[in-house]
Parts: structure tokens; C-alpha cells; sequence
């Protein structure tokens, strides 16, 4: 499985998803720009010492990530999805993409892939989740239907 942030701006947040990569063998893909520097104190203190199970990967743009990897399956992340992330059947191999903390994915990218997004069902009147929340919701479930194969 492998985890996209485009834009990432908390360190944080994309700390504590390298450690859920690190936790499940989910590779990292970071899109820049970043609202950060990846030598970030904040940034390795959430990852704690989980960095050296990580496989991450920076990527100057979106367009970088879909050309080196166009035989995938790419599901977008987004409030404004019909979709629920329930709804899919995953494969290892998927790329599971993600906005920024502020903004979401950029509404080209959602208009250019509309029947690839998918959305975490809440209540009305909530505008969304912490990213690293949601990244590991759908992650998990991902991973649910494949057995979690691989780990313990």
C-alpha cells in the first residue's frame, strides 16, 4: 500500500503517518511543496524511532507520482466525494492520496479523477478529520481486506 500527501503542512501529522507506515509496511509518498523541512525536529519527534522502517519517497509534484506510477489504482481523499472508502475493494499495491491539512486536494485533481474519490462518512456540519486520523482509517481498512497480510 502506499500513502500520498500532497502538500503536507504539519509536521505532526505526516510524523505520525510515517509512523503508521512504519507500523503496517506502507510505503510514503510526500509531494512538495512542503509546509515544512523533512530534517524537522517536530517531524522525526512524532516518528519517534520508527523512521528506519519507512520507505519514503519526495516527489516534486502530483504529476511526478501519477507518470512513475501510471499502472496503479489511485484513490483520492476528499470530503466532497459520493463515495464512502468502504465502498472499495483494495489492492496492495493501491496509492491511497491525501491533501493538505488546509485546503484538501486541489479541485483539478478531484475534477480530473472524480470516479477515483472517496470520503470517511460524518455527521453534517463537521468539515473533516485530522489528516493522520483519516490517513490511518482508510489505510486500515485497506489493509482489513487484505487480511493484513504481513503482520504480526
Amino acid at each position: 500500500m502506499h500513502i500520498v500527501l500532497v502538500e503536507p503542512e504539519i509536521p505532526g501529522n505526516t510524523g505520525n503517518i510515517a509512523r503508521l507506515c512504519a507500523a503496517t509496511g506502507c510505503e510514503l509518498h510526500l509531494v512538495k511543496p512542503l509546509g515544512f523541512s523533512i530534517e524537522d525536529r517536530y517531524l522525526k519527534r512524532a516518528g519517534l524511532d520508527y523512521w528506519h522502517l519507512v520507505k519514503v519517497h519526495v516527489h516534486e509534484n502530483f504529476t511526478e507520482v501519477t507518470e512513475k506510477y501510471k499502472d496503479r489504482r489511485f484513490y483520492f481523499n476528499t470530503t466532497k466525494a459520493g463515495r464512502h472508502y468502504s465502498e472499495i475493494t483494495y489492492c496492495t499495491d493501491d496509492m491511497l492520496v491525501f491533501g493538505k491539512e488546509t485546503a484538501g486536494l486541489p479541485p483539478a485533481v478531484l475534477a480530473a479523477n472524480s470516479q477515483s474519490c472517496i470520503r470517511i462518512p460524518m455527521i453534517h456540519g463537521a468539515r473533516s478529520l485530522n489528516l493522520s486520523n483519516a490517513v490511518a482509517i482508510v489505510t486500515y481498512e485497506a489493509l482489513r481486506q487484505q487480511k493484513f497480510s504481513g503482520l504480526d
